[in-house]
């Protein structure tokens, strides 16, 4: 058995963020996934270096950017490690958010140390201050052949960038293992499922199981309510009670015994304005 976790954080532009995170990191302690992958991971550009105790169980990659105290992803490996659990994690800067922060995405592994990593830009811009600028970081952990992606996308209709061919860059990376292991893809796809034909068809056509659909067990659909930054000016029914944006997806046929909706008021408080899907699966 598995456990998966993907949240789309918003982390430092969250109001109360603090709280938030420490709201986050309790949902962590009761669920226990064995991987989170977490996007829009931000850090204050202007903030003091890390501390030592905050590098705990980092696995350091090429970057540019150093990290800094109130790094998203450090606080929350941070406050696991406190709580005796042995988490290891990678954050990958990738862009300037809001002229304020680092904002990038990043992976956690409780449990088992992170033996490999890899990144790669999606986007047209790698530009640092381009905000359309996308890319993805992947991870293998101990005990695991699987690769696990944390993956945030553009829309499908951004006439600069469009999501259909930062998919086709990121599918042909991933041919060679997809060829050799399993691939999870998890994170924020901007793809909604009520659009035929578009994001979440390409995705499902391209072969990779939708896991929430196959799961024996399933929660609630939506991943945000309303319309969230991004889809105001996107959607002609500007009245719809909520959307699909985030998922997890395999590259094979799995059994996934049960698929949720964490973090969206009902048993976890609201910690972003995207909420967390979880996903159990039967086998490792």
């Amino acid at each position: 058995m598995m456990k998966l976790l993907t949240l789309n954080t918003h982390s430092l532009q969250e109001e109360n963020a603090r709280q938030k995170l420490e709201w986050f990191v309790e949902g962590i302690l009761k669920e226990k996934p064995d991987i989170v992958a977490l996007q829009e991971v931000s850090q204050t550009a202007s903030a003091p270096l890390a501390e030592d105790h905050l590098r705990e169980g980092q696995y350091r990659i090429a970057a540019q950017i150093s990290l800094r105290q109130d790094n998203y992803a450090a606080q929350v490996a941070f406050r696991l490690r406190q709580a005796g659990i042995d988490c290891h994690w990678v954050w990958l800067p990738i862009k300037r958010g809001y002229e304020t922060y680092d904002e990038g995405i990043a992976i956690l592994s409780l449990g088992r140390k992170i033996t490999k990593a890899e990144m790669y830009p999606v986007s047209k811009s790698e530009d640092y201050d381009n905000w359309r600028t996308r890319a993805v970081l992947g991870v293998q952990v101990e005990g695991y052949s699987d690769w696990f992606y944390s993956i945030h996308l553009g829309w499908w209709e951004d006439a600069e960038d469009p999501f259909l061919e930062q998919w086709k860059t990121l599918g042909d990376r991933l041919e060679t293992q997809r060829r050799q292991s399993t691939v999870w893809l998890m994170g924020d796809f901007n793809a909604p499922d009520i659009f035929l034909d578009q994001s979440y068809t390409r995705i499902r056509a391209d072969g990779w199981m939708d896991t929430h659909q196959a799961a024996e067990q399933k929660g609630k659909d939506f991943t945000v309510f309303g319309i969230i930054d991004g889809w105001r000016d996107k959607l002609p029914d500007q009245n719809v009670s909520g959307m699909r944006l985030d998922y997890i997806w395999c590259s094979q046929e799995k059994e996934i015994r049960s698929s949720r909706i964490l973090f969206d008021g009902e048993n976890e408080p609201v910690v972003s304005d995207h909420f967390g899907v979880l996903i159990e699966t039967k086998e490792e």
